[in-house]
């Protein structure tokens, strides 16, 4: 073999060994920002199956209390039997914000009706169901920046040549519907 040929082999071995350290590399960041983004959104199903269970005590808890607010219980009630940890995640991301919405309303009226607020059981179960829903945020958060990172991963070079090789499709993110958003009526004068 003449030189010329022997450095043309051994630059096309040369980029093909590049080519494949860079399909190699940018295939396993984006499985494992696929498999974060599972972890992230199963993290955020077990603070949204620990709220669900919390849900009915504090509604018992002040049902007998708050006799005037049922169709606010009756939305808490509702929201709660709508969850779903096996439906889709953008359904179980619009049922558990308008939940959070839900609760938000609650415990806007609570604090309504100085017996309830009085009331330890209460209070107790209200910081529990509120230190979830922090929990709940900040899991969203994370769950949030996974799914951006990979959205951008497969967006970009060489990420867009391989994702449809690999059958790579944008991850939806947990984001709260536009009625969702809306702050919810809490007067409670007289109309």
């Amino acid at each position: 073999m003449s030189p010329p040929a022997i450095a043309a082999l051994f630059a096309v071995g040369l980029v093909l060994i590049v080519g494949g350290f860079i399909v190699l590399a940018s295939y396993n960041a984006i499985v494992a920002l696929s498999l974060r983004i599972d972890k992230a959104w199963a993290n955020i199903g077990v603070v949204l199956k620990q709220r669900h269970d919390q849900l009915p005590e504090l509604v018992a808890a002040v049902r007998g209390l708050m006799a005037y607010e049922r169709d606010v219980l009756t939305r808490v009630t509702e929201l709660r039997a709508a969850y779903t940890p096996t439906a889709p995640i953008h359904d179980q991301a619009a049922t558990s914000e308008a939940t959070s919405a839900a609760i938000r309303t609650l415990f806007a009226v609570v604090e309504r009706y100085p017996e309830i607020t009085s009331a330890g059981n209460v209070l107790d179960l209200q910081q529990q169901i509120e230190r979830l829903e922090g929990m709940i945020a900040d899991r969203r958060e994370l769950y949030n920046d996974q799914v951006y990172r990979y959205n951008t991963r497969i967006a970009q070079v060489p990420g867009a040549l391989l994702a449809p090789i690999f059958g790579w499709r944008p991850r939806v993110s947990f984001a709260a519907d536009p009625a969702e958003t809306v702050r919810p009526d809490t007067d409670l004068g007289a109309t």
